[in-house]
């Protein structure tokens, strides 16, 4: 380990849901097998409102923040293949790999499955500790657009859920930063035409400067039912897999309705726990429609750096707005209106 650090650090901790601070606390404790990463940039989204709201299985108290990117400040005694300063970003879970669903080989189900920034301590903190098995090298990617990595892996884990078949066509709604890379990715392996549909503003002209889709449908924020009634006049056959990726139950609903027959709907966005939607039976039996949940990730971190290390995915822009950690409540409020695409905690030397 190294003998350079300090004992305390700067985080912020929330003690319960909605009431945060910025305080001083201990650096946390090194297990054995543990990176302790030097926080350069920490990725802010959606999922971070909900943990602030008490909601997405979040354990308080708790240091937020699941999008970690930064240095290796020091190594467990068991940790090989890692020298201080690399740059580095964490995998967020942890499982048990003894539980049901583990053994069984479903990890992502893990009963007992814990998340930094979720459930346990994160990167909204100077520094954060992780199992060596969960850091991986960065080489091209900036701080702040490598915080990136970690919904990118969630988008190739729905990928993969999604497995597209040579020629699919593909309706996403939502143009939120882990849509944007996951259309991007459909386009690479097998989703031949892909139609991106949200809101007109910042996303879609940021949509269109990443080239993610082949269509872009801009829809008005006033009244967008005509802009939808069309889509499904020059789509009547729909469309082979359709993402909902804004996290709305509303369009979720509808969106059953834009399924080809025999196609998929991706239930891919964020809701709150008390969202619920009604889908006629008789139509997912009759047209033999399968309704995919997407959620997390795990051991996508390698295929993410791979995309966005090399350019193939491209997602400079996405991250439109940083802060410091004092600056937290200025945060939310942008995430809340809007005015943030994605934003991150970023940390100076």
């Amino acid at each position: 380990m190294s003998g350079q650090l300090p004992k305390e650090m700067k985080a912020l901790r929330y003690t319960k849901p909605e009431e945060y601070g910025v305080v001083t606390v201990p650096l946390p404790k090194l297990r054995d097998n543990d990176v302790l990463i030097k926080v350069k940039a920490c990725g802010v989204c959606g999922t971070d409102l909900h943990i602030h709201e008490g909601e997405f299985i979040a354990k308080f108290p708790l240091i937020p923040g699941h999008e970690t990117v930064g240095v290796v400040a020091a190594v467990g005694k068991d940790v090989k293949g890692f020298k201080v300063g690399e740059r580095v970003v964490a995998d967020n879970s942890e499982l048990c790999n003894e539980c049901f669903y583990c053994r069984r080989g479903q990890l992502l189900l893990c009963e007992n499955f814990e998340a930094h920034g979720v459930t346990m301590d994160g990167g909204f903190a100077e520094y954060c500790a992780y199992p060596a098995g969960k850091v991986f090298k960065i080489h091209n990617l900036s701080d702040v657009d490598a915080t990136l990595l970690e919904p990118a892996s969630c988008a190739a884990h729905g990928l993969e859920k999604i497995a597209p078949k040579l020629g699919s066509s593909v309706l996403m709604f939502g143009a939120g930063p882990t849509g944007l890379v996951l259309a991007q990715m459909l386009r690479q392996n097998g989703g031949c035409h892909v139609v991106l549909a949200a809101p007109e503003g910042l996303k879609m002209e940021l949509a269109k400067k990443l080239d993610a889709g082949d269509v872009y449908v801009e829809l008005s924020r006033k009244d967008p039912e005509a802009q939808f009634q069309k889509l499904k006049e020059e789509n009547p056959y729909g469309f082979d897999i359709v993402v909902e990726a804004t996290g709305s139950p509303k369009i979720l609903e509808d969106a059953i309705n834009y399924v080809r027959r025999g196609g998929k709907l991706v239930v891919y966005g964020v809701y709150s726990a008390s969202a619920r939607v009604t889908w006629p039976p008789s139509k997912i039996f009759g047209d033999e429609i399968t309704i995919l949940g997407s959620f997390s990730e795990t051991y996508m971190f390698p295929a993410a750096i791979d995309y966005l290390d090399s350019g193939k995915v491209k997602v400079a822009g996405i991250v439109n707005k940083t802060y410091k950690l004092e600056q937290w409540g200025e945060c939310l409020e942008a995430m809340k209106n809007k005015s943030a695409i994605k934003a991150a905690i970023v940390f100076e030397d």
